[in-house]
């Protein structure tokens, strides 16, 4: 199973597009009055004073704001539709504890219509999980958010292995009356589950395969991440214990008590995925849920992204929980870098899209004005430099491109 990042989205031949006169904000580096030229899909030149190709379609910003697409990389868009309930949710294969075989993409619909409120919210990348009812639930995929076939917007699959501790497991398992129940029977199964793969890898035959093993592997080797779903601050003491005792790479998603142990996470270099942020505290382990606990993170030295979990929290308001956790104390910048550079680096993907910068994808956003003022809207968004999304002022409506 190849774990390099896949795209086989070859955009038609365009000529050159120039966006002129915009403010330009490009996250790995300051802001300025400017251009952006899009050519072959990538961005092959920025500033503010660019010469522009002859021939090249232009297009005058007229003061708008240019920023990168923005990333979220976690939700569950195009697994589990929003409205839809029962039989038509595909996010949880709850008939094992151990699903690390099944893949997110084989169950993503690139028809949900949240791929449309992402474009309209500008999110241009998204990082699709399975669910949490699980303690391992398989594997994740990240997918631009705009095509008709889904290996066409396959930045990179898998992207990680999702794991879960906490309510959730236990609870699904427990209503069953299977193992695990609790939260030392939720640590038992992965624990297990890591020394079969350890034993697998071990192994002389290398002729004989499972799916299962095969995917752990890949996490024992540092292939992709573990993705590991936590809330409370002793799970998030128990996801450290695991992986010092098996050596992957650790990210975690959620974190709502993660500012707890913020000290720890710095020293180690544990990415925070933080969210969702706009819900109720709906169980016993989102008690310390606060718009706060971002800035938190961010002043002891973690690293963030801010996710919104879709359809938890609709995967348009991404930028609006940035923009109440700066009014709860968190940084201008490390908002914006935790829904653009940050999660891109959290996918591997940061030399691909996440900032502005000569050479990367062209993921680009046009907005009315900064982003972090609620009443400001995505105006255009491109892809790989094309146009996939297009607000009409008149109309109050936004066009997104045929798929």
């Amino acid at each position: 199973m190849s774990t390099a990042p896949v795209s086989r989205n070859r955009p038609r031949e365009r000529k050159p597009l120039a966006v002129t006169n915009a403010h330009v904000v490009p996250i790995d580096g300051e802001p300025f009055e400017g251009t952006v030229v899009i050519t072959g899909g990538r961005i092959s030149a920025l500033g503010p004073k660019v010469k522009i190709p002859a021939g090249a379609e232009v297009l005058d910003a007229e003061g708008a704001w240019l920023l990168p697409g923005f990333i979220d990389a976690h939700v569950h868009l195009g697994m589990h539709p929003e409205g839809e309930v029962g039989s038509t949710s595909d996010v949880n294969e709850m008939t094992d504890p151990n699903m690390a075989a099944v893949r997110a993409i084989d169950a993503v619909d690139p028809f949900d219509p949240g791929f449309d409120d992402a474009l309209a919210g500008g999110i241009t990348s998204v990082n699709i999980n399975p669910g949490s009812g699980n303690p391992i639930g398989g594997l994740a995929v990240a997918l631009h958010t705009h095509g008709r076939y889904i290996e066409e917007m396959v930045l990179r699959s898998p992207s990680g292995l999702k794991s879960a501790l906490g309510e959730n497991p236990k609870t699904v398992y427990g209503d069953k009356k299977q193992t695990p129940s609790t939260r030392l029977g939720t640590a038992m199964v992965i624990r297990k589950a890591f020394i079969d793969a350890q034993n697998y890898m071990a192994k002389a035959d290398k002729n004989a395969r499972d799916p299962q093993l095969d995917a752990l592997a890949m996490v024992l080797r540092r292939e992709i991440p573990w993705r590991q779903h936590c809330h409370r601050a002793d799970d998030i003491a128990t996801a450290l214990r695991l992986a010092d005792e098996f050596g992957y790479e650790l990210v975690l998603d959620h974190g709502t008590e993660a500012h707890v142990l913020a000290d720890v996470l710095a020293e180690r270099g544990i990415p925070v995925l933080i969210g969702p942020l706009f819900t109720t505290k709906s169980k016993v382990e989102l008690r310390g849920r606060s718009l706060a606990n971002p800035g938190k993170l961010a002043a002891a030295g973690v690293e963030i992204s801010i996710i919104t979990d879709h359809p938890v929290v609709p995967v348009n308001f991404l930028v609006h929980q940035c923009t109440l956790a700066v009014k709860e104390g968190l940084d201008r910048q490390t908002a914006l870098r935790a829904i653009t550079i940050n999660p891109a680096k959290v996918l591997g993907l940061a030399d691909r899209i996440g900032s502005l910068t000569q050479g990367k994808d062209a993921d680009l956003v046009l907005w009315s004005g900064d982003p972090l003022d609620v009443m400001q809207r995505a105006l255009r968004v491109w892809i790989g430099g094309k146009q996939v999304y297009k607000y009409d002022g008149e109309t109050r409506q936004g066009a997104v491109a045929p798929r």
